[in-house]
């Protein structure tokens, strides 16, 4: 099945090229470490990478850190913070900066089995100090997704996912954004994960970021301090 995957992956990736360069689509690019201490307890840390163009024309990164605590089977807490910067448009990462931001947000995740799809709801709250301000911003993210392949240890190999997710704040006009991915994932081990995906991103009247279409690559490791927590393999709708 690997060579199919990078055959796949290959070919997905030569049609956006071409596709980008028509249509101007960006690059996502996320990297994503996860250690987990214990069957209730984890963190987590991430950096990402974003282009407006097909890796160029780059304006955004970020990098950020937090703590995990599975508060029942089907919940988990999370604390995290981290930077946040955006650039203005035209070339990669051209001065002055559009946006300059640290961030903290919890949030709460709940899942769901439904036959043999897995739902996914997400709440998450930002405290966000910018350099235009302080802001308060609250996001809403429902996913589905479906794995398949012959299980391994516990874990299936390949996943389809897609979401969608709504970005409001406490000031006029409150909608600020909405989110949506399609992705495809490749699981080769219990620890990694690989991730291709196509994500639109609409904005309305903020500066911070601009909406556009993008490729999504995705890096995702996750180390097990003992063998024996009882995890499930399953690959989860990954952070954004």
């Amino acid at each position: 099945m690997k060579p199919i995957f990078l055959s796949a992956l290959l070919s997905i990736l030569l049609f956006n090229k071409t596709y980008a360069q028509n249509f101007d689509m960006g690059s996502w690019n996320i990297l994503n470490l996860k250690y987990n201490v214990n069957d209730k307890w984890s963190v987590f840390g991430e950096s990402q990478l974003r282009s407006l163009k097909f890796y160029n024309n780059f304006h955004y990164y970020e990098y950020k850190g937090g703590v995990n605590y599975k508060v029942h089977k089907n919940a988990t807490l999370s604390l995290g913070s981290g930077s946040y910067q955006t650039y203005k448009e035209g070339g990669n990462f051209v001065l002055p900066k559009n946006n300059d931001e640290f961030r903290v947000w919890p949030q709460i995740i709940l899942f769901q089995s439904l036959g043999k799809f897995k739902i996914e709801q997400r709440y998450r709250t930002e405290f966000r100090f910018t350099s235009n301000g302080y802001r308060n911003r609250f996001r809403y993210r429902f996913g589905l997704s479906y794995p398949f392949g012959k299980e391994i240890n516990n874990y299936k190999p390949f996943q389809i996912s897609v979401s969608n997710e709504l970005f409001f704040t406490d000031q006029e006009p409150y909608f600020e954004r909405n989110r949506m991915l399609v992705a495809f994932n490749y699981k080769p081990s219990k620890t990694t994960t690989l991730q291709v995906g196509y994500l639109h991103q609409f904005d309305y009247k903020i500066n911070d970021e601009t909406g556009r279409d993008f490729l999504q690559i995705g890096y995702f490791i996750e180390i097990f301090r003992n063998q024996s927590i009882n995890t499930s393999y399953d690959i989860d709708i990954k952070d954004n």
